[in-house]
C-alpha cells in the first residue's frame, strides 16, 4: 500500500515523523494517521511528498515501483 511507502521513503531520508509532518505544516499525529493508513492523503500532500522525495506521484501511490 502507499502509506509503507511513505515510511519507507522517509525512514530512507533518516527523517522523523515529526520533521515530515513540519515540512507539510501538519500536525505529527495527522501525518501518522497518513502512514498507517487510518487517513486518506489530501492530493496536495501527495505532490509536496513526491516533490520533496523526488519521486513520481505514481510511485507514491504505489501505481508504479518506477521512482
Amino acid at each position: 500500500m502507499y502509506f509503507q511507502r511513505l515510511k519507507d521513503l522517509r525512514e530512507d531520508a533518516d527523517l522523523t515523523q515529526r520533521d515530515v509532518a513540519e515540512m507539510l505544516h501538519l500536525n505529527r499525529e495527522v501525518y501518522r494517521r497518513y502512514e498507517k493508513g487510518e487517513r486518506e492523503i489530501p492530493v496536495w500532500a501527495v505532490i509536496q511528498l513526491a516533490q520533496f522525495y523526488g519521486v513520481t506521484t505514481d510511485y507514491l501511490l504505489g501505481l508504479t515501483n518506477e521512482r
